[in-house]
C-alpha cells in the first residue's frame, strides 16, 4: 500500500484502479487512464528520453505515450529506491505485421518520427544515449564472440541439442556476419554518421509489433522509447523491416512495400541502400539468442532456447534468397 501511496503522493493523482499488464500496470485514475513503469536504468538516461519524447510533440508528432511529472517537475517517481514512470494510457490494438497496409501505415509513421526527432538537444542533466559510427565496431566484436561461444561449448562435456545445433550452423552465419561487415565498411556509414549527428536526430531502437498502437481511428501511436538514441535512421528501418519479415517467410513484396511507405514521407538517399543491406545481412537475431543462451540473459527453458534457434536455422535458404533479391532490386554492388 506504502507504494501505491507514494506513486499518488509524487504525481498528485487517485488511483482507483491498478492492473499489471504485460510488464507494466494499467491505472485508472482521478486524472483519466495511465500508465504506470519500473524502469531499470537511472534519472539520467530517463531525462534523455523524457526530453526526446517531448521534442517529438513539440515538433508536431504526439502520437507518443506521454511521461507526466512529479510534483517537483521530473518525469519520474521515486520508491524505495525504484524509478517509476507515468505516462498516458494509449487504448488501441498492437500492429499486425501480417497485414501489409498496417505495415505501410507503420512505416510512414516511422519516417514522420524520424522526420520529427531533427534537432534534438537533450536537457543538460541527461545522458546521452548514442551508437553513432559504432557499428563496425559492434558488428566486429560480434563475430568474434561467435567463436568465443563455440570455445565454451567445446569444453562442456555434456552437450545438448542447443550446443549441437550451435555448433553446427556457426560457419554459416559467421560468414554472412563477415560479409555485413564487409558490405558496411565498404558503404557510406561514417558520412551517414556525420549527418545524423549535424542533424541531431535519433532512432526509437525498438520499433516492433507491441509498441506501435493502432487506436480507434487507426492512427498510428508509438510507445515505449526506453532505448532510443542517437543512430541512423537505417538502424530502425532494418530492425523494423526484420520483425515484419521473419513472420512473412521474408516476402520481398513487404519489403519494398516498407521502403515506398517510407520513401513517400521522407526519401532515402542511394547511399543508405547500402547501409540498411548490410544491417539486414548481419545475423544479430542469431547472435543475440546465443549470447542470451550462453551468458544466460533469460530465463527460457532448454527446449524454448532450441525452438527459437531451429527456426532462425530454417529460414536460411530463404533469407538468402531475399537478401539477393534485395540487392539486385536496390542495384547493390
Amino acid at each position: 500500500m506504502m507504494r501505491e501511496f507514494e506513486i499518488e503522493r509524487q504525481f498528485d493523482i487517485k488511483i482507483e484502479t491498478l492492473k499489471a499488464n504485460k510488464g507494466v500496470y494499467y491505472l485508472k485514475t482521478n486524472k483519466g487512464e495511465k500508465c504506470l513503469k519500473k524502469i531499470n536504468y537511472g534519472p539520467q538516461k530517463l531525462l534523455f528520453v523524457y526530453g526526446a519524447k517531448e521534442h517529438l510533440i513539440n515538433n508536431g508528432f504526439s502520437a507518443v505515450d506521454k511521461y507526466h511529472l512529479n510534483i517537483d517537475g521530473e518525469p519520474y517517481a521515486l520508491v524505495n529506491e525504484d524509478l517509476y514512470t507515468l505516462s498516458e494510457w494509449i487504448e488501441g490494438r498492437e500492429c499486425d505485421f501480417h497485414n501489409i497496409d498496417e505495415v505501410k501505415l507503420a512505416a510512414r509513421t516511422l519516417a514522420k518520427l524520424h522526420e520529427a526527432s531533427k534537432g534534438y538537444d537533450p536537457p543538460d542533466n541527461s545522458k546521452l544515449k548514442s551508437d553513432l559510427g559504432r557499428w563496425t565496431h559492434l558488428m566486429s566484436k560480434r563475430i568474434k564472440s561467435l567463436d568465443k561461444m563455440r570455445d565454451m561449448v567445446r569444453k562442456k562435456n555434456n552437450k545438448n541439442e542447443f550446443d549441437l545445433l550451435y555448433i553446427k550452423s556457426l560457419e554459416f552465419y559467421k560468414g554472412i556476419g563477415k560479409k555485413a561487415l564487409k558490405t558496411l565498411e565498404e558503404s557510406d556509414y561514417e558520412k551517414l554518421c556525420e549527418i545524423a549527428q549535424e542533424e541531431k536526430s535519433f532512432c526509437h531502437h525498438d520499433f516492433t509489433y507491441h509498441n506501435i498502437i493502432l487506436d480507434g481511428n487507426n492512427e498510428c501511436n508509438v510507445i515505449d522509447f526506453d532505448y532510443c538514441k542517437r543512430e541512423v535512421r537505417t538502424f530502425d528501418i532494418s530492425n523494423f523491416m526484420i520483425k515484419v519479415l521473419k513472420r512473412v517467410d521474408w516476402d520481398i513484396d513487404f519489403a519494398i512495400a516498407i521502403i515506398d511507405s517510407y520513401n513517400e514521407v521522407s526519401p532515402l538517399l542511394n547511399s543508405e541502400y547500402k547501409v540498411l543491406y548490410a544491417y539486414l545481412q548481419f545475423p544479430q537475431r542469431y547472435w543475440r539468442l546465443a549470447n542470451r543462451y550462453y551468458y544466460n540473459e533469460v530465463n527460457w527453458g532448454q527446449n524454448t532456447f532450441g525452438g527459437k534457434l531451429q527456426s532462425i536455422i530454417d529460414e536460411q535458404e530463404v533469407m538468402l534468397n531475399f537478401l539477393n533479391k534485395f540487392k539486385e532490386k536496390y542495384n547493390l554492388e
